[in-house]
């Protein structure tokens, strides 16, 4: 790695970290660019231990040392600055120690995401950020095997995603479903019992769910307010709930997530 100070905030190399605030802007740019951030040390170094390629780095003197340690086979530029500048250009307190510009490994198709899996968490059209990358946290420490998002579901590499995830994003077999719900016969064809998370009159219990413990299992959970599309309820094998107590009839979807992923924990 190769230490540069920061003697301009116009540096076109520092163009991507530039108002790492803006959602709306980061969505569009991220994927297209085939970069995405890892915030933190933490970040970075599951990140480098997924096999990710770093591009460039910027951070704050104090975590030079830990980052040399982590980047030193790595032929990238390492850009210095203190906090004043480090705010200025991306608009937010760097606290955590460091931001990299990271290669986006290619997708998984999804016959090679789940040839090895016994339990896929399925995400429809979740637009939160912190919503999916909390899910990922739980699929990692819940023991669920991998994650298929659809075509509208934000993007897992976001760095709010990845911040709030802990770096699991990096670690969970992931990829995006290039249909819905029609890629849902992928997974039956599979051999997948296909369930999906909804309040209808023919949801079974989770418990039941449970008990029933399909040798192999995805599991869908649907989008903040709406939840599951009419079409993918129809098309699921399964319609389950989880029974709610004072008249509250759901859970946020993240929740909902750990609750469902802790009650399958020993079934597989």
């Amino acid at each position: 790695m190769r230490l540069e100070p920061i003697e301009s905030l116009d540096d076109p190399r520092l163009a991507f970290y530039t108002n790492l605030t803006d959602v709306t802007l980061r969505r569009l740019t991220e994927p297209s660019s085939g970069m995405y951030l890892a915030e933190s040390t933490k970040v970075i170094t599951r990140a480098v231990a997924a096999g990710h390629r770093p591009v460039s780095v910027i951070t704050l003197e104090k975590w030079v040392s830990t980052l040399e340690a982590l980047l030193s086979d790595y032929d990238i530029p390492v850009f210095v600055g203190d906090d004043a500048e480090l705010e200025k250009l991306t608009g937010f307190l760097l606290h955590r120690g460091a931001i990299a510009a990271m290669e986006r490994p290619p997708l998984l198709t999804v016959r090679e995401l789940v040839t090895h899996a016994k339990r896929v968490v399925i995400l429809e059209n979740i637009i939160d950020h912190t919503n999916v990358g909390a899910i990922f946290r739980s699929v990692a420490g819940l023991g669920a095997d991998a994650v298929l998002i659809t075509p509208e579901c934000a993007d897992p590499l976001y760095r709010r995603s990845v911040r709030v995830s802990m770096g699991t994003v990096l670690q969970v077999p992931w990829t995006r479903s290039p249909s819905w719900p029609a890629g849902l016969q992928e997974l039956r064809d599979a051999g997948f019992v296909v369930a999906s998370l909804a309040l209808t009159d023919a949801a079974i219990t989770l418990a039941e769910l449970a008990d029933e413990n399909p040798e192999r299992l995805a599991i869908v959970f649907g989008t903040e307010g709406h939840g599951l599309t009419p079409a993918t309820i129809a098309a699921s094998d399964r319609v389950v709930r989880i029974p709610m107590a004072h008249g509250v009839d759901s859970l946020n979807v993240a929740a909902a997530a750990a609750v469902t992923l802790y009650a399958l924990t020993n079934t597989h």
